[in-house]
């Protein structure tokens, strides 16, 4: 992943362009930013430990006294470019081998300027021996030094394989050369006079029985690779039949080997039984196609795939491989497993957006929710796809978002406030339950906690919720009013602080007045109270006030309520309710002195 981080207003022009160029996200202190940075020497430090490209827009001095505990460390990192505030220069600072000279040039193309690239193969030759494109592997780098030395001295290469990338460079190609460079996807030796580009051409084809253990895929698969002297950075994608999308264990193998899973159909596989070695009615009894292993192997490999391991078995999986006569982008085959991010902004500043939450957001290809939601992620959804919906059409919007994961894409379901909490999490879930299609229930979901609304009124507040507390939400539009009235009796008799979400809408204001009269029989005149208004957004409001008064105060659907119990006091203008440390005495000490 890219990330532009500006140092001051001047670099935003430069940083929105590359910005869109690269879809990725502006992190910074000016407004405009999509992540804001509060200490800009721990921000680069994270980033650059997380192995993310970095384009910093900014002089180059500033960049380096940021960066140089971490180079100081020796810490791995990943490709840092530097480019000028004007878009005058660019320079590829860090991780040449990582990708930095690759991307200056990319920059370079899209700014119309010249990179300043200062490593010794792209001067010379005008290639980064030690930075293959993507889908090639160098598989012995720690001969990298020796190599270029040779080569720099005068010795010519001998190239073997396909490696097409290296045709318009100026390395010295002979026949007789001392210097080879040899791409392939099998084992190879290694030697100070030769470079080994592993390619990834290969795909695994998985079968299994469901609940099939981790171990007992990944043991198979190492093990099948060992056997046939097969390299596992020439694995390009693993395939299996799409229903399996939700096997843990193959999800789980995906994330073993670091390479992507793709996904086919029974008819797209029952197609290439001619081509199977190993056909089996048994298989297409069960799934509807004669094999799932050699199949999905052959079909993710592509059209002039060669299936080079046939079907091997575990006691509870089979394995298969196939290899392509190029490159396998994973991309362009198959249908990934989609992903469904459940995600909780809170009440609406950004400072409130939890990390994990914003993760979501900057990995999801659509973004789902109330318009108003939207629009409160600012310049973070702006490279998205986005599915806008009004307020009552709360159903759509999680139908629409489990359509678009069952489809493979990834995407962020926004809520305000926590997900889980009066909100969008739950529908998903009745909707899996009510509808039971198949699709969605190969999904991964994942629900991401957020602030809501009552613990940013408590945090206001004080501390009312230091003690047992409930919510409740006042609208009748999902609960009847004689269950929001039992449960309101219920909490008062139990004596639990209480919040209110929902207090009135613009249609329903006496369901309001109601619940106050009845807390009022159970609580005294004079308990405290708070009431948020427009948590987190720009006509915040915070309102200590007393029972007895609440209904003198404005209240809308944006407010949410806390009232406290009968131990609940002011002090320093703040409220909070006791949780009984005070009242707790501490032991006497017995021992003899």
């Amino acid at each position: 992943m890219t990330v532009i981080t500006i140092v001051a207003d001047t670099g935003l022009t430069t940083a929105k362009r590359l910005a869109q160029h690269f879809r990725c996200p502006i992190h910074g202190r000016a407004k405009e930013c999509d992540v804001h940075i509060d200490n800009y020497k721990e921000h680069l430090t994270d980033l650059y430990r997380e192995e993310k490209s970095i384009v910093f827009v900014g002089a180059l001095g500033i960049l380096i006294r940021l960066l140089a505990p971490s180079i100081a460390q020796n810490i791995k990192g990943a490709a840092v470019v530097v480019i000028a505030e004007d878009s005058s220069s660019i320079i590829p600072a860090l991780g040449g081998h990582k990708g930095a000279n690759k991307l200056a040039r990319e920059i370079g193309t899209l700014l119309n300027i010249e990179a300043a690239i200062t490593t010794a193969s792209d001067i010379h030759f005008g290639i980064a021996l030690d930075s293959p494109p993507q889908g090639y592997h160098l598989a012995n780098l720690k001969n990298y030094k020796d190599f270029m030395a040779k080569l720099l001295s005068g010795e010519e290469i001998v190239v073997e394989g396909n490696l097409p990338w290296i045709e318009d460079s100026t390395l010295p190609i002979s026949s007789d050369g001392t210097l080879i460079i040899k791409s392939g996807y099998t084992i190879l030796p290694e030697s100070p006079s030769m470079l080994t580009y592993y390619t990834e051409c290969l795909a695994v084809g998985i079968g299994c029985e469901r609940g099939v253990s981790n171990e007992e895929i990944l043991t198979l698969v190492q093990t099948t690779l060992k056997k046939n002297q097969l390299a596992q950075e020439s694995i390009a994608v693993i395939a299996s039949i799409d229903l399996k999308m939700d096997e843990s264990a193959i999800n789980y193998l995906s994330a073993a080997l670091n390479r992507p899973v793709r996904y086919f159909d029974a008819v797209s596989l029952e197609r290439l039984t001619p081509r199977l070695e190993n056909p089996s009615r048994i298989v297409y009894n069960e799934v509807g196609c004669h094999g799932v292993a050699e199949a999905a192997a052959l079909a993710a490999a592509g059209v002039e795939s060669q299936l080079i391991v046939p079907k091997t078995k575990s006691a509870k999986a089979t394995c298969a491989i196939a290899t392509s006569s190029n490159v396998i982008d994973a991309n362009a085959i198959g249908c990934p497993r989609g992903k469904l991010f459940i995600v909780g902004i809170g009440p609406g500043k950004s400072d409130w957006l939890t990390p994990e939450a914003k993760n979501y957001i900057e990995k999801a290809s659509d973004l789902v929710g109330y318009s108003l939601y939207i629009t409160l992620l600012g310049n973070l959804g702006n490279t998205k796809n986005k599915h806008l919906f009004k307020l009552g059409e709360e159903k759509q919007r999680a139908l629409t978002a489990l359509d678009l994961a069952a489809s493979g894409r990834e995407v962020a379901l926004i809520s305000s406030g926590d997900p889980g909490i009066y909100a969008m999490a739950s529908l998903v879930f009745d909707c899996l339950e009510e509808f039971n299609r198949t699709e969605w229930r190969r999904i991964e979901i994942i629900v991401s906690p957020g602030i809501s609304a009552f613990q940013a009124c408590a945090a206001m507040a004080g501390a009312p919720l230091g003690h047992d507390f409930c919510s409740i939400s006042l609208s009748d539009l999902l609960t009847p009013w004689a269950t929001i009235e039992r449960r309101l009796i219920s909490a008062c008799k139990g004596d639990f602080v209480i919040a209110l979400y929902n207090p009135v809408s613009q249609k329903r204001r006496q369901q309001f007045h109601k619940a106050i009269h009845l807390v009022k029989k159970f609580r005294s005149g004079q308990t405290p109270v708070a009431i948020g208004q427009s948590l987190g957004r720009p006509l915040e409001d915070l309102i200590i006030s007393e029972l007895d008064d609440i209904e003198l105060h404005p209240i809308d659907m944006l407010s949410i309520i806390i009232i406290g119990n009968s131990q609940t006091r002011i002090v320093n203008k703040k409220i909070y309710t006791p949780r009984g440390y005070m009242k707790k005495q501490p032991k006497k000490n017995t021992e003899l002195k």
